[in-house]
């Protein structure tokens, strides 16, 4: 069905031409050893793993799904998932970015990135088995008591158990002050919690010997609201404190949901009825412990929208560059044949561009953002640390809203390309489809993003942390602003900068009357920073590949192309989105809601 070749190429452009990660390396004592041939190494092992163990399953995983037993509460994953999991543990792949001290080989945020992308792309389904197992390490890491991440650490960063979050309840979707899960305290020190969850990524499954659910839950003085919850860990087998597994817990699985996509993945309906449970970090103060959870997880479904994207793309063009049907406008380009190949028609260049557009913009970005991470946690200079974590958190809702919105386009636009042959299973296109939607949803909708970027990452603290990203781009504007080769692409980046500080101020002065304009404008306005960001790597590509476009690598001329096509057909959506954040709230609220 299709093939997968990762995008090694543009992935070393990306680290070692446009973020000079080496250097940055350098500068955090933790990576100073890391160099370009070490990461050159490990994503060319990546690239193996990920087309010959796990992209084979990919199609019929997703037509197989998973199985579940109602005698037992037990899920099957599809035929060969587990296999591969068990290989996946034996190159060591769940270690790779993981602290030394429990068993990790100390990798970069930055390196495990581009072989998280790999991942999603060859097999999206599958990789959010060990994929979730990475946040609950960096939650029980950071919040766990030193005997906590002493037991339960090394197993997941082994990958010999895997991790869930289990936030969502029927009743309550993305308000989680509104969870009802009780949590009562043992004599112990343990607690027992009694509740019901939903839509909870991997479960339940049989690839793993144990799985750690990290849980929400309601203490009995706990306050209503988001300040009444705690976090737990709750795992499916009870330890022993060597690790040895114990007992059954009382946390079962009393459904698997059928979904739209996904499919190889086991999104399930967890009861737990007095499941012992540990508490991690303070009582009441659950949520903000999660957040380091949900924002590894928000991180990291922008990845799973480039996954989907880069794999949607690729088949695209092979079909493309393939499939024959009419002549070209311009003249007959395959005399050989009875049609020309349909790569010939520019309206099947604009879907496969925009894809490529998508892609390598989303590539360049994450990279970016998993540096970011980098150098928060591990630079020497205080300050820097402290810029890189605003950074972060400015962004992570536009990595996780953008790309996941931008992949379902791309997807959409892949199987149009395929025209009645992507309709239908066969060719595997609209697989993508399916699996690309649920990123626009979980983790926060994209909505909810919009409105946590705006209403609090800036209009809260009066865009202080956009401005210092604003001064970022404005370096550089000043830097190249003189290059006249630059000018087509430095010229509409300094525009839609000026729009960007207008525009926030515009809506920060509206939302002081009425606090709708904030909802109103959020969605259009998080889009208008998405292609702010794209903008400015775009154009920072673009002068690496000016000065080398005259190489024998041709690999520059078709980065300018696919950086011009940006610039000339995709960017120009933010004044349609400009017109729209400014529009106001009055026509979206004035319909009475009987009306509707």
């Amino acid at each position: 069905m299709g093939q997968y070749i990762a995008p090694t190429r543009d992935m070393h452009f990306v680290l070692h031409e446009l973020l000079h990660v080496e250097e940055e390396l350098k500068q955090l004592p933790k990576y100073a050893d890391i160099d370009t041939n070490i990461i050159n190494q490990i994503l060319e092992e990546g690239e193996k793993f990920t087309a010959q163990v796990l992209f084979p399953l990919n199609h019929s995983g997703d037509r197989e799904g998973c199985h579940y037993n109602k005698e037992d509460q037990t899920v099957t994953t599809p035929n060969g998932f587990k296999e591969a999991y068990k290989k996946y543990i034996a190159a060591g792949w769940p270690s790779l970015s993981c602290d030394p001290e429990f068993g990790g080989q100390g990798l970069p945020m930055v390196v495990n990135n581009s072989f998280y992308e790999m991942l999603n792309s060859s097999n999206l389904a599958w990789s959010m088995y060990p994929g979730l197992s990475h946040g609950a390490y960096e939650c029980i890491r950071e919040h766990g008591t030193p005997e906590l991440k002493s037991l339960y650490l090394p197993k997941l960063v082994s990958g010999e158990w895997t991790g869930t979050m289990c936030l969502t309840e029927s009743h309550c979707g993305t308000d989680l002050g509104l969870l009802r899960s009780k949590a009562e305290p043992q004599a112990d020190g343990s607690y027992h919690i009694t509740g019901s969850k939903i839509f909870i990524s991997a479960g339940e499954h049989d690839m793993s010997q144990n799985i750690v659910h990290l849980v929400l839950a309601r203490l009995p003085d706990a306050p209503q609201g988001s300040k009444g919850i705690s976090l737990f860990i709750t795992p499916k087998y009870l330890p022993d404190p060597d690790g040895t597994l114990g007992a059954r817990n009382l946390i079962t699985c009393g459904a698997i949901e059928e979904k739209m996509g996904i499919h190889g993945n086991a999104t399930c309906q967890i009861n737990l009825d007095g499941a012992k449970s540990w508490l991690i970090g303070s009582p009441h103060k659950g949520l903000q412990a999660m957040f380091v959870f949900m924002n590894a997880a928000r991180l990291g479904v922008g990845m799973q929208g480039l996954g989907i994207n880069e794999i949607a793309y690729q088949n695209a063009v092979e079909y493309a560059k393939d499939r024959i049907q009419s002549r070209s406008l311009s003249g007959i380009k395959a005399p050989d044949e009875a049609a020309d190949p349909i790569i010939v028609h520019p309206d099947v260049r604009r879907m496969l561009l925009t894809a490529r557009a998508y892609a390598e913009g989303a590539r360049a970005f994450c990279s970016y953002m998993a540096l970011q991470l980098d150098k928060e946690f591990n630079h020497p200079d205080e300050e820097v640390r402290e810029e890189c974590a605003d950074q972060v958190a400015l962004l992570t809702p536009v990595v996780k809203a953008f790309i996941t919105d931008n992949a379902w386009i791309a997807t959409s636009e892949c199987l149009q390309v395929f025209g009645g042959h992507g309709y239908i299973a066969e060719w595997g296109i609209e697989q993508y489809v399916r699996d690309a939607r649920i990123g626009m949803i979980y983790e926060g909708t994209n909505t909810v993003q919009s409105l946590d970027l705006l209403g609090r990452k800036i209009l809260m603290n009066n865009g202080a942390k956009l401005r210092k990203f604003g001064e970022q781009i404005q370096a550089f504007l000043e830097v190249n602003g003189t290059d006249d080769s630059m000018n087509e692409f430095i010229t509409p980046l300094a525009d839609l900068a000026g729009k960007v500080t207008k525009l926030t101020m515009e809506i920060g002065m509206k939302a002081f009357k009425n606090r709708d304009e904030v909802g109103a404008a959020a969605v259009p306005y998080l889009r208008i920073i998405g292609h702010l960001v794209f903008a400015y790597f775009f154009a920072r590509m673009a002068k690496i590949a000016l000065a080398k476009q005259d190489s024998t690598d041709t690999f520059y001329t078709a980065k300018l192309a696919t950086i011009r096509f940006y610039f000339a057909r995709l960017l120009p959506e933010t004044e349609m989105l400009l017109r729209q954040a400014r529009s106001g709230s009055a026509n979206l609220m004035s319909l009475n809601a009987k009306l509707f």
